[in-house]
Order: C-alpha cells, then sequence, then structure tokens
C-alpha cells in the first residue's frame, strides 16, 4: 500500500524498516522525540524479516539462567582475537557495554522478549573467550500479529512459527505437529525474523511512531553543512529538527557497488530485493567517510528451480548450511578437489571463494559444486526434498563418481582421487586436509544424534548414485558504509561528525569489521546500535546546543 509523504518537520526521520530501523525509530520516541519512520518498499522488515531473528550478544542476562559463564572480558578477548585489525576497539567496548543496558530497556519499555538459543556454539569457539557450549545467541519469543491490525499482512517474507531449536538449523525437524501448528497459527504467533519486527513494530505504534512505506528516499537535504531533512522519488520533501538516520541496509542488490568495492564474487543474493545501496549513495554525496567496503555477511548458496520454471525458497535461493555441513557430502571446484572445511560457519567461508590465483588469473574455487551420495539422500533429504524422497530432477547425477565427474565438466581422475582421500580420512575420524569437525562449532548443523564429535559432519561417500549441483559465493548483505562515532553519527572524510546524519545496521561501517561472531552477528549488533542511535539522535547529537 503506498502512502504519500506529508511535507513537515519532525524531530527524527529514519529511513528503513529492518531491525536496525525500528530500534533506532523506537529508542528515539521513546527518548522523547516525534519519529516518522520511511521504508522504500511496499512491504517492511529488509533482510530481518527473511532472517533467523537470532541477535549475538555476549554477556546477556539470559545466561545465568541457563548455566553459562561469559562476561564482558571473555567478549572482548573473543572479538579481539578475530579482529584481523578491522575492528576499532572503542566499538568492541561500546558494543560489550552496551548489551545490557538495551536487553534491560527493551523487556521495560517494548513488548519484545528474547530468550536464549541453548547450545549454539560461537562461529569460531576455540579462540579465546570463545563459547563452545553457546549461550551468547539469543532469539525473540513468539509474537502475535493479532497485536499489529492493519499491519499485520505488511512485512517480506511468509509466516514461521517456529523457534530456532525447532529448525533444522538449531537441530529441529522444521516441522511442528499438526497440534501445535494449528495453536499458533489461530493466534497468528511468529517467530523468527519476523516475530522479532512485530514485536518492534508493536512497540513503535504505541509510541506514536508513523510508518510510512513505498517511500525511497533520494537525497539528503542539507543547509550550511548540517542534514536537515530528506527528499523522496515522488518530489517530497520531509525535515527533521534533530536528525536523519540511515539504515537502509546493504548494496549487495546493485552490481555496480558490487564490482568497485567487494572483495570476491557475489552472486544470488538471497536478502531484501531493495538492497541497493540507497543510504550508501546518498551519505557519499555529503562526504561521508567509507569502511570496511570490501566485506559482506558472506554465505554460499544455491538456486532451486520450481517445478513451474520460476524459483521459490526465497527469491530462488537457498542456504547452504546443513547440507554442506551433514556428512556424505563435500564441495569441489573445477578441477574435482576440495578446497576448504564445507562445515566452517558461512561467513569465514566466503573466504574460500575468494582466492585468487596469480597465474590462472581467476577465483580458484568458483565455480564449485556440492556433491553427496544416496546414503545422503536417504538418510538426511536437502536442497528443497526430505529424507527418502527422490532427489529432484534439477540435480544433477550418475551411477558412478567418474561419469559424475563428466556431467559436471571436472576431471573424473581428479574427482574420484577426492572422493576416496575423503573416504579414508571419514574411516580415520580425522580430516587432515581441511581440520572438518575439529571445531565445536562444525557439527552443529550436522547429524546432531552424532554430536558433539567429528563424526556429526564426517561420512564416506560411498553409495551410489552420486550427486551434484552449482554452489556460488554470495552474502546475506553487505558490512561497509559510512564510518560513524560509536552512537552512530556519520563522519565525513576528515573524521568530523556531519550534523544531522546517523547511519546504522548493514549501511554503516559494520562496529565488528570481518568479523561473525556467532549465530546472530548481524543482528546483536543492529540491536545494540539501534538503540544507541535512537538515543542519540533523539537529544540532537554532539552538536547539539
Amino acid at each position: 500500500m503506498s502512502e504519500h509523504v506529508d511535507e513537515g518537520t519532525v524531530d527524527v526521520l529514519v529511513l528503513g524498516s529492518g531491525c536496525a530501523g525500528m530500534m533506532a525509530a523506537l529508542a528515539a520516541a521513546d527518548a522523547g522525540a516525534s519519529v516518522v519512520l520511511h521504508e522504500k518498499a511496499d512491504v517492511l522488515g529488509g533482510t530481518t524479516a527473511l532472517s533467523s531473528g537470532v541477535a549475538w550478544l555476549p554477556a546477556n542476562k539470559y545466561q545465568a539462567g541457563h548455566g553459562v559463564e561469559d562476561s564482558i572480558e571473555d567478549g572482548r578477548a573473543y572479538l579481539t582475537a578475530l579482529s584481523n585489525g578491522m575492528i576499532l576497539p572503542e566499538f568492541t567496548e561500546a558494543f560489550l557495554q552496551t548489551v545490557g543496558p538495551m536487553l534491560d530497556w527493551t523487556e521495560e519499555r517494548t513488548p519484545l522478549r528474547m530468550r536464549l538459543v541453548e547450545g549454539y556454539p560461537d562461529y569460531h569457539p576455540e579462540f579465546p573467550g570463545g563459547k563452545p557450549g553457546g549461550g551468547r545467541s539469543t532469539e525473540p519469543s513468539l509474537f502475535s500479529f493479532d497485536e499489529l491490525g492493519e499491519w499485520a499482512d505488511r512485512f517480506l517474507g511468509f509466516r514461521r512459527s517456529m523457534y530456532v531449536g525447532e529448525t533444522p538449523v538449531g537441530g529441529g525437524t522444521g516441522y511442528l505437529t499438526p497440534e501445535v501448528e494449528r495453536e499458533r497459527a489461530e493466534r497468528r504467533l511468529e517467530g523468527l525474523g519476523r516475530g522479532l519486527l512485530g514485536a518492534l513494530l508493536k512497540g513503535l505504534l504505541d509510541h506514536g511512531v508513523r510508518v510510512v512505506t513505498s517511500s525511497r528516499a533520494t537525497e539528503l537535504v542539507t543547509e550550511a553543512g548540517r542534514v536537515v531533512g530528506v527528499r523522496f522519488a515522488d518530489g517530497t520533501e520531509q525535515r527533521a529538527r534533530r536528525g536523519v538516520v540511515l539504515a537502509t541496509g546493504g548494496f549487495e542488490r546493485d552490481a555496480d557497488l558490487v564490482r568497485d568495492f567487494l572483495r570476491g564474487p557475489l552472486e544470488h543474493p538471497p536478502g531484501a530485493p531493495s538492497n541497493t545501496g540507497d543510504g550508501l549513495r546518498m551519505a557519499m554525496k555529503v562526504g561521508a567517510q567509507l569502511g570496511v567496503m570490501r566485506e559482506a555477511w558472506w554465505v554460499p548458496v544455491v538456486t532451486i528451480p520450481g517445478s513451474d520454471g520460476e524459483q521459490y525458497s526465497g527469491h530462488g535461493v537457498q542456504l547452504v548450511q546443513r547440507e554442506r555441513t551433514l556428512p556424505r557430502t563435500i564441495m569441489v571446484n573445477d578441477q574435482g578437489r576440495r578446497f576448504t572445511n564445507e562445515a566452517a560457519n558461512y561467513n569465514a567461508l566466503g573466504g574460500a571463494f575468494h582466492e585468487f590465483h596469480p597465474t590462472h588469473f581467476r577465483y580458484e574455487n568458483d565455480p564449485a559444486w556440492v556433491v553427496f551420495d544416496q546414503g545422503f539422500a536417504d538418510r538426511y533429504g536437502g536442497y528443497g526434498f526430505q529424507a527418502g524422497e527422490p532427489v529432484p530432477d534439477w540435480i544433477e547425477r550418475a551411477p558412478s563418481i567418474g561419469e559424475l565427474a563428466q556431467r559436471i565438466g571436472v576431471p573424473a581422475d581428479e574427482l574420484d582421487a577426492t572422493v576416496q582421500r575423503w573416504n579414508q580420512l571419514c574411516a580415520e575420524g580425522r580430516d587432515d586436509d581441511h581440520g572438518r569437525g575439529e571445531s565445536a562449532y562444525d557439527g552443529w548443523c550436522g547429524d546432531r544424534t552424532a554430536y558433539p564429535g567429528p563424526h556429526a559432519t564426517l561420512g564416506p561417500l560411498d553409495e551410489g548414485p552420486f550427486y551434484a549441483c552449482p554452489i556460488h559465493s554470495s552474502a546475506l548483505g553487505t558490512k561497509g558504509g559510512p564510518r560513524t562515532t560509536v552512537d552512530c553519527e556519520v563522519l565525513d572524510v576528515d573524521g568530523a561528525v556531519i550534523p544531522g546524519l546517523w547511519a546504522v545496521g548493514n549501511v554503516m561501517a559494520a562496529p565488528t569489521g570481518m568479523v561473525y561472531g556467532g549465530a546472530g552477528g548481524t543482528l546483536g549488533p543492529a540491536m545494540v546500535f539501534g538503540y544507541r542511535c535512537g538515543r542519540s539522535v533523539a537529544q540532537g547529537g554532539s552538536d547539539a546546543g
């Protein structure tokens, strides 16, 4: 439903309705500011609506009830160990020190209720301060969309009445009993990303925030070097007394920006179609300093054609997480060789696809394939089919490894040697080539009957026929954007604050640099810095008064 943008002045304008934007708008409104939130698309939520809704929050208030020992010191040690020089120390401190106050405020002043996802390991738990037994990943409680009135059907994505632990990623089946499904459907209960957003939207509506959809911002209005408002695609303009917040998401849907900034290939992005870099371009026009531009929230994907030739499952794209972690599957490049630990967390796995060969002068592991056997299909299923069901026709197959190699165009002798080597490693219970199964994280999305332990992810390919499908380097979103203060005030190229302008979420230079600390490593910082951003803009920023 399109709405005309009213001209006029409010205290705060927020552009974007994902988690970061809603948190900023809600925190600003709760601090006494009049707020209007504009969403470019005709539905709310951005990529958050398609996500699991998990937020990675070290030293959170829910850990004590689950016997988890954690501290700000542990969180600092962990992020510092993984920083690779890209996390600014002041952001580490601001993030860790704000987790507690943000969660207290959330429970006191909003309808959102978070809870622990039990057992979910950090993504690099063997590093100093890491938590192999989990405790830092939190998720929203189920929320009834009956509370949203006319807004209940205006979110991106579809209803998912589940907790993470009920999904395959969390160790569940992905299916509810008919009784539970019926009860949750009748109450319009939602979890995961849309459940998170539904609760935040209820908070916005309760605080009198005006929400406008189909409202694309195109330009920041400035006067005497200060951002004072926004101009929209329909020619209207709206002023903001205290400030404008960019929360417009990343730029993964803009081919030119992807080409010019990212460190490696990105194909078939699964996030919101509206993530075309609008906020980045607006910030650049007013002289913003940029940071973390080469990085994204990397993830491997497959594309799955529907029976009518169209694509399904999240714009035709499926994240490959469980399928590459389970036993009886490997990934190979076009030389027929394994090239990485297939069970590594999806963000870190991006580096394997970005390996550039100086002589061949190409990305050495792009293209690539996932290869599995009939035992995988019978025991686990994946790629849209359940265990024991026929493997879909779009997946390539052959009775032998050599014939499969011919069908996907890789050297048969190399693929055969790779599979023999893999089977030998599985028999020995140790992947000496790439370390698969050594980390506590590796088996989390694998065979949970063998978790913890290497055989949750190690298993031979020895039952024909054999299958293969292309796997692509993609991203949930980008991490680069304007550099900011820890309160999200945008900095110019000389390091000075641009008065009246804030940025938060995937549009800002990521506070955690290249690091994805654990499940929810995107939304945890989005919640924390959204909260900080909203409180800051409501006060008018560092130049107030």
